[in-house]
Formats: structure tokens, sequence, C-alpha cells
């Protein structure tokens, strides 16, 4: 069942213990750091129930005919991901700028689990009932869904066991109801949503078989022992005519305290199982990764609508030098359109029997997005100019003491009065120059996964025995360097030109 705007804000006033600058948040859904973005959400979940929107953010179940959500539904088909790209169109276009923790991308690492049933069998029945039943919850319950991943770590070089165990979630006790569990993690929009899907973040749980930190489960986030310990948000810290995206977009990270909070058995995925924890480690992304290189497209047309405004304000878009310039970023933006298309084009079943996007085109996409936004961030400053640095706030453009120095020289022409040149150069410094845009940089590049991981997720996806094939064959190497391999036979669609059926 489809839920309101309201009803959201209503799920989330439980009691929680949320703290941002040494001060405890008596209602999250008031506070001027989180008032912005839960009203984000909350618009969301009210586009469902628009006549203008609707269309675009539901579909309806073929049993029942309700109305659900079309981020949350089971990939089976190509349309169903159209369907899903129409909807993050259209939420980034309602919002004015880039929202990425709200749900829609998270629920997708639920499906890498559903793919995996086999695994958590081997652990225990119950555990795969339970992913069946909590995908179909967040369905029918329209939960805000999201993932908490990273722990604090501690020291890398040293196992869990050899420093303060707490530095990596873990199970501290079984009791008849569930798992009791203790530690903490990091993760976006934690304060301000339903449910959070908590597993580990790294394959270093003792070297043992069965270990206390290999667990994964849902964790209802208005659970006892929760605590909430927030970043200090970019809303309210500066007036929002200076500052668009800062007070209206910005998604604020929480440190997770699990302090001694209750797992009930039927929220838990799998426990004590290192197979478990390193499949769900490996195929986090299979799906989720398509919606997180869709928002950084998104982000792309943000930097080309702000620089070619920029040039356009000034007369400088028929130069030569700044056409190029406009041309790399349209190249960026297209190489991400790209490949988000063609992962759709060359879906690949999965193992669960969903439909997923063609992997080793999808992290290529990942990497292609992420390794050159710095870059093309820098293009776009240098189209906007210096201006975006050193243009007075918007109480310059109103004191009556400097309002008319303002317009004189910020008025352009007929067509680019003072006004319109100061919003332009607001969005554009918060976009670009900001400490949100900073922050949107870095969240951008560590979101999903180091670096490091995201090339090797690659790695482990693309068919290298069609390349090898090729050069064997054609430098006429005898099959003695194959070492009894057999290359050349992998049935990837991306190498034979085959579609995944509807």
């Amino acid at each position: 069942m489809l839920r309101s705007g309201e009803e959201y804000r209503d799920s989330i006033r439980d009691g929680r213990k949320v703290y941002v600058d040494g001060e405890q948040v008596k209602d999250v859904t008031t506070h001027p750091m989180f008032k912005p973005i839960v009203d984000r959400r909350a618009r969301i979940y009210d586009m469902a129930h628009d006549e203008s929107t609707q269309a675009v953010m539901t579909y309806a179940d073929g049993e029942s005919g309700e109305l659900n959500a079309i981020g949350n539904r089971l990939p089976r088909t190509q349309e169903d991901w159209w369907d899903k790209r129409r909807a993050v169109d259209a939420v980034q276009r309602e919002s004015g700028g880039v929202v990425t923790r709200v749900g829609d991308e998270t629920i997708g690492e639920m499906w890498s689990l559903f793919d995996g049933q086999d695994v958590l069998n081997e652990v225990d029945p119950r555990f795969s009932e339970n992913i069946r039943r909590h995908i179909q919850h967040s369905i029918s319950a329209d939960t805000f869904h999201i993932s908490a991943n990273t722990d604090p770590k501690g020291d890398r070089s040293k196992a869990p066991q050899d420093q303060d165990p707490d530095m990596l979630l873990h199970v501290v006790k079984e009791t008849d109801n569930g798992i009791v569990v203790r530690g903490a993690k990091y993760e976006t929009a934690a304060a301000y949503a339903n449910q959070a899907f908590t597993k580990p973040t790294i394959a270093n749980w003792g070297n043992s078989e069965l270990s206390e930190y290999a667990v994964g489960f849902i964790a209802d986030l208005g659970s006892p022992g929760l605590k909430f310990i927030s970043r200090t948000g970019f809303a309210g810290r500066a007036s929002a005519a200076d500052y668009p995206l800062s007070n209206s977009v910005d998604e604020v990270e929480s440190l997770v305290i699990f302090d001694n909070v209750e797992i009930p058995w039927e929220n838990v995925l799998f426990y004590r199982h290192t197979k478990a924890a390193s499949f769900i480690r490996s195929t986090l992304h299979r799906y989720s990764a398509f919606p997180f290189v869709q928002r950084t497209q998104h982000l792309a047309d943000l930097m080309i609508g702000a620089a070619l405004w920029n040039v356009k304000q000034t007369g400088l878009e028929k130069q030569q030098a700044v056409q190029e310039k406009l041309a790399q970023l349209a190249c960026y933006r297209e190489n991400i359109n790209a490949h988000l298309t063609a992962s759709i084009a060359m879906a690949e079943p999965s193992p669960g029997g969903l439909l997923m996007p063609n992997q080793s085109l999808l992290y290529t996409g990942r990497v292609t997005a992420l390794s050159q936004l710095p870059a093309m961030m820098h293009i776009a400053r240098e189209l906007c100019g210096g201006q975006i640095c050193i243009t007075p706030d918007s109480g310059a453009f109103s004191h009556p003491d400097t309002k008319d120095w303002m317009e004189k020289y910020y008025n352009v022409n007929e067509n680019w009065i003072a006004d319109d040149r100061r919003k332009l150069l607001a969005f554009a410094r918060d976009l670009l120059n900001s400490d949100y845009a900073g922050h949107r940089l870095t969240f951008q590049l560590f979101a999903q996964s180091p670096p490091f991981a995201q090339l090797g997720a690659i790695y482990r996806n693309f068919d290298f025995d069609g390349p090898l094939d090729l050069v064997r064959k054609a430098a006429g190497l005898s099959e003695n360097v194959l070492g009894g391999q057999v290359l050349g036979t992998a049935n990837r669609s991306q190498m034979d030109g085959k579609v995944a059926s509807k």
C-alpha cells in the first residue's frame, strides 16, 4: 500500500535518539538540518499519489491490482528497468538537485540476497524465507529502506579480536527471540529512515568459517538501543537564496550506534556464516549500482546546465574554446547514458531468476562516471568563471545602501538582470564550489565502495576469455599456453550480441 508523505513523517516520530551538534534532536521532521531532506523524501511518497506523476512512480500488482512504488518492484524484464529509470528521472527533476539515499537504490542490495537464497539455505532455511518476506514487506508497506555497510573498523592491520571488538559490528549473544548485536555503522539517511539492511563491510571476520562478525539483518531504526550521532548538516547554515542546494537536498550521514540491540530471528538474513557474508559483499551492487550511476548522470546535467547558462549570460557560448569544454562535459554525460542504456539492452538473467543490468557494462559505467567526475567539475568551474567565488551574497542585492551598485554591475542586458545572474551564480557556487559541493564529490567517489573495489568489480565481471582467445589465434599460439583451460566459451551477452529476453 502506498504511503503518503505525512504517513512517512509520522513513522519516524518514534522517539529515536538522534544527536547533532552536541544536542539531542526532539523531532527529525522539524529540525532545521533534517527537515529539508525529510520533506524531499515525503514529496517522493506524495508523487505516487499525484495525478501528474502517479503513472511514472507506480505499478499495479498483477494479483491484487494494488498500486505499489516502482522503485521497490523486483526487476524481471527490461521494461521494469526502463520504468525504474523513468521514475528516478522524475524524482531528480522534482528535487532540483541530486538525492541519492531515498530508498530505490538501496532496496537493490536486498535483491542480491534474493539471488543468493541457495547460500542462505546452507546456513538456515529460515533465512531464505526471511529475505523473501522482507522484500515483499518493502513492496507492500512502502518503507523507507536504506543500507548500513561501513563500520568504524579501527586498526585495519589487526583482526577484530585483537582490538576493541566493537570496531566491527558483531553478535554478542543469542536469545530465544533473536540475536543481540553491538558495534556501529556509518550510514546516510539513517536518522530519518525506517529500516536498514545491515551487513558486514570487509572480509576479515577472524578467518573463521563461523564468525560472530559475519552477520546480516534488517534493523528497525526505531529499535531500543539505537543511537544516531549525525554530522552537522549544511541546511540552515546560510541563506537558501545563496545556497539553494545545501538547503534543500543535503542528505545527512550518521554514526549509528548499536548498543546491545536485539534483532528478532525473523529479521536475521544470515549469521555466523562467512560464505553468506562473502556472497553479499561480492554481489552487493549488482542492482543498486544502476540508480547510483543514473544519479551521476543527473549531476552531469546540472553541471552542463550551470556552465552553459553562465557562458550564455556573458555571450561567450560561441567561442570555440568554450564549445570544446562544453563538448567535453557532453561526452562525459553521454558516456554515462550509453553505459546505462546498454546495460539494460544487454541485461542478463540473474541466478535467482531476476533480470540484472549487464554487469560488466554497469560497473564500467560506474568507474567512468566517478573517476572522471573531479575533472568534469573542474571544467564546469572554469566555464562558470571566478564570479562564483567572489560574488557577494543575496543581502548585498537587497540592502538599500548597496542594491543600486549591485544592479549596476550585475545587469548585463535586457535579458540578464542582476537578480537572475545572482541566482545563477549562487546555484553554480553551491553545485561546484561550496562545502556541500566538496561533500557531494567525496560522497560520489566512496558511497558505493572505494575506487579499488569498483575496479575489482569490473575485473570479476568482464569476460577476459574473448580477448585471450582472439589474440591466441591471431598470434598463432599453440594450445599449450592454455594449460588445460578452455577459452572463448563464455556466453556473455556483450560478446555474442544476444540481448536478454523480456
